[in-house]
């Protein structure tokens, strides 16, 4: 055996550099605008409120103006904390409303399965996210109150038509029993695009109702 063979056989095999912690992916939080549209009295207070604390009350104020709240979604490998803009539903509101869903990355746009009129007025919402939103913008129709079946004016089966058609994602829920409200904002979270947005503040939260006139209509 020559000199040069006997190197090779001596010679240690090369170890494979060692994958540095750095390399591997770590568990992000994705920052999420948000916002809430409606109708007045359609849930949209009660249904944020479900969502972020697990708390309901059936006569909750109406809203004035806009709320803000946050909550984080976690996912198999990521997160997403949704800044939630809960906007007015009452007219001499709507003028602001662009100010809160500019920007948004995702809308859910609440109407009453209980009250006919409450599904023409999220189609006028869809229409006008449609020409004013970005064209990535996550658009969810949310149909409260599934909890009130025998007063059910508005059928699952032509929502979900029209949401296919329009190509948005459709959901009954009930902010009285919780029904589909987690499944709602999980599902949006897995579909808007994983881009930081920047942080809006930390919440101010939607006031807890003082006693006044109850209003049958104002919530779930």
């Amino acid at each position: 055996m020559n000199v040069i063979n006997k190197i090779k056989i001596m010679r240690k095999p090369k170890k494979l550099p060692e994958r540095s912690s750095t390399s591997i992916p770590k568990h992000h939080t994705y920052h999420s605008k948000l916002v809430i549209l409606g109708d007045t009295a359609v849930g949209k207070s009660c249904l944020v409120l479900r969502y972020v604390r697990d708390d309901f009350c059936e006569f909750q104020e109406s809203t004035i103006g806009a709320a803000f709240l946050s909550h984080v979604v976690n996912l198999d490998y990521e997160s997403v904390k949704f800044e939630i803009w809960d906007t007015a539903g009452q007219e001499r509101y709507r003028s602001l409303a662009p100010m809160y869903y500019r920007g948004s990355a995702a809308a859910i746009i609440v109407y009453d399965v209980t009250n006919k009129e409450s599904f023409s007025g999220a189609k006028s919402w869809v229409k006008e996210l449609e020409r004013r939103s970005g064209p990535d913008m996550i658009i969810a129709l949310a149909g409260n109150k599934s909890d009130m079946e025998s007063k059910r004016q508005i059928e699952f089966e032509e929502v979900s038509a029209y949401a296919k058609e329009n190509n948005l994602l459709h959901f009954e829920t009930s902010a009285k029993t919780g029904a589909n409200i987690k499944e709602l904002f999980t599902e949006i979270a897995t579909k808007i695009p994983k881009i930081d947005q920047p942080e809006t503040r930390s919440a101010f939260p939607i006031s807890p109702p003082r006693h006044r006139r109850r209003d049958p209509f104002a919530c779930w």
